[in-house]
Order: structure tokens, then C-alpha cells, then sequence
């Protein structure tokens, strides 16, 4: 059963930002409040940005899980979305083409509800092969190209995979440090996406 996403703060004016990924979201391994969307939501807030983060983060996720899960997602109403999919589907060599197929669908869900999107691209593991991680790797710059007005950033892990010191014993998963590397890197992106929310409704 799905749990419900978790917010970083209180419902109020704020706007709604989901955050639809996997284990790299969701926080896994790490204190509840060092994942990436605690980490995001300080950010943002030190840069005085009042926003409400919707963690809809699921551990071994992949794609397909996302796309399925999505509808549910959205009934948190946000006003802007953050989709960190796909490292799941390299892990298990799924064929790419499906997994372009499941984000093309979440982008088209997205974009009919007019909900500005931040694409987070994912490497394949190299072990898989240099054939597979160039098919891998077009999957998400291939939809960049498809849909223009999405916001893509094309590596989520960038100046963290393959760090021993910002990754957690199992090499896969970012440390604390990792993740504020990572909300560094993109946090000029996120706000540029914030910039093309609506306000919410209420508002």
C-alpha cells in the first residue's frame, strides 16, 4: 500500500512542489531530516522561498511504479514537479525504450494538468555495458528534446556518483553530504521551475 507523500511544512499559502522519484527522494539510509527534500526545503527557504515539498519518494521505484502511483500523487495538488525516475530500471537492465515510454507518459499527465516539470536524468551503471548506457542516457535527453517546456537536468547524482566520501557504504545512495552536493547543483534549476508555478488556488 502506498503511503501517503510527506510534506516538509504545514499546509498553508505556500506552493506545492512534488518530488516523484525512488530511494534517491525518498532518503534512504539517511536521518529523516538529511534526504533530498528536507535538504531542498531548507534550501529554498534560505533563498526565501516559501515552499511546500511533497515527498513522493518510494525506495525501489522505477518508472513504471511512478507512472502508476502518479494519479495518487497528484492529489496533493502541486502547483510544480520534480520527477527523479529511472535509476531503478538501470540497476535491472529493463529495456529502455519502456522506460521512456513510462516518463513520456508522466510528462503528458503533467502537462495536461499544466504542472510545470523538472526532469532529473540517471546514468546507467557501467557494468551494463557501453551500448546499453548510451541507449540508457538518450532516454532522457531524447525527451528533453520531445518536451521543450520541461526543465531537464541532466544528471540527478552529478558530482556525486563514484565519491566515496559523499556516498553511503553501499555506493549507490548519496550521504548527507551527497545529497546537499546534490541540492547545490540543482538548486538553480528548481528555482527556475518555481518561477513558472501558478500560485495556488487560494491564493
Amino acid at each position: 500500500m502506498f503511503r501517503r507523500p510527506r510534506r516538509t511544512v504545514a499546509a498553508g499559502q505556500a506552493p506545492h512542489l512534488l518530488v516523484l522519484g525512488d530511494s534517491l527522494a525518498a532518503g534512504y539510509g539517511l536521518p529523516q531530516d538529511q534526504g533530498f527534500v528536507p535538504q531542498l526545503q531548507a534550501a529554498l527557504a534560505a533563498r526565501g522561498r516559501a515552499v511546500q515539498v511533497v515527498n513522493a519518494g518510494v525506495s525501489g521505484d522505477t518508472t513504471a511504479g511512478g507512472l502508476a502511483r502518479l494519479d495518487w500523487s497528484l492529489a496533493e495538488r502541486p502547483q510544480a514537479a520534480i520527477v527523479e525516475l529511472g535509476g531503478n530500471d538501470g540497476l535491472r537492465a529493463l529495456p529502455p525504450a519502456a522506460s521512456r515510454d513510462n516518463l513520456a507518459a508522466i510528462l503528458d499527465r503533467l502537462k495536461a494538468r499544466n504542472i510545470p516539470v523538472l526532469l532529473a536524468g540517471m546514468l546507467a551503471p557501467p557494468n551494463l555495458g557501453a551500448p546499453y548506457g548510451r541507449e540508457f542516457a538518450a532516454v532522457y535527453s531524447g525527451l528533453a528534446r520531445e518536451y521543450p517546456d520541461t526543465i531537464f537536468y541532466p544528471f540527478f547524482l552529478d558530482g556525486v556518483a563514484g565519491d566515496a566520501g559523499l556516498n553511503q557504504p553501499d555506493g549507490i545512495h548519496p550521504n548527507a553530504k551527497g545529497v546537499a552536493e546534490i541540492v547545490r547543483r540543482i538548486l538553480p534549476a528548481v528555482e527556475s521551475l518555481l518561477d513558472r508555478a501558478a500560485p495556488p488556488p487560494d491564493q
